[in-house]
């Protein structure tokens, strides 16, 4: 029903790849990692991570995205401002020709700051003082949004796996 869906069989986390070459499963990781659209925001292959930046997460309107994996996060992230990162870590097995791939999906949803815009506030007039005109520019917001952590996503962290063991 929905691109790029979860295996019906759950996949090891870490998981072994019998592929020896490690240019070639870092590839692979990356370009899973664009089949979900996020963007990398950091490789590191000598301590073997990649990190991407948060993704807002897909909504039902969104199918093209595949980073909300089930239904039930798709109809989440219709309603309530959801983001996802993830970070992939690939190390050479101990004892073994191959890889441990891991994947780590975190997930956080925003929460408002109260009394933001439920109440009039300061920039409610009044009538015995004049107006008063500040010019100045500001530069980015006026306050910052927060962000409540969810946990790991493990129904993405699954889809990344499989989707990364089927490029492999």
């Amino acid at each position: 029903m929905w691109p790029l869906a979860g295996p019906a069989v759950a996949v090891g986390n870490p998981m072994y790849v019998a592929v020896t070459d490690p240019d070639v499963v870092w590839e692979r990781a990356v370009d899973t990692l664009h089949d979900f659209k996020f963007q990398i925001a950091q490789e590191n292959r000598l301590n073997g991570t990649i990190e991407t930046d948060y993704k807002v997460g897909a909504s039902v309107l969104e199918p093209w995205h595949a980073d909300s994996v089930r239904p039930v996060d798709r109809w989440e992230s219709t309603f309530q401002s959801i983001r996802r990162r993830v970070r992939v870590r690939i190390v050479p097995a101990e004892g073994a020709a191959g890889h441990l791939v891991q994947v780590e999906a975190f997930k956080e949803r925003e929460v408002g700051v109260p009394g933001r815009s439920d109440t009039p506030g300061p920039a409610t007039f009044t009538e015995n003082q004049p107006l008063a005109r500040d010019l100045d520019v500001v530069v980015g917001e006026a306050t910052p949004q927060g962000w409540m952590s969810l946990g790991r996503d493990a129904a993405l962290e699954q889809a990344i796996l499989s989707r990364l063991m089927e490029k492999l």
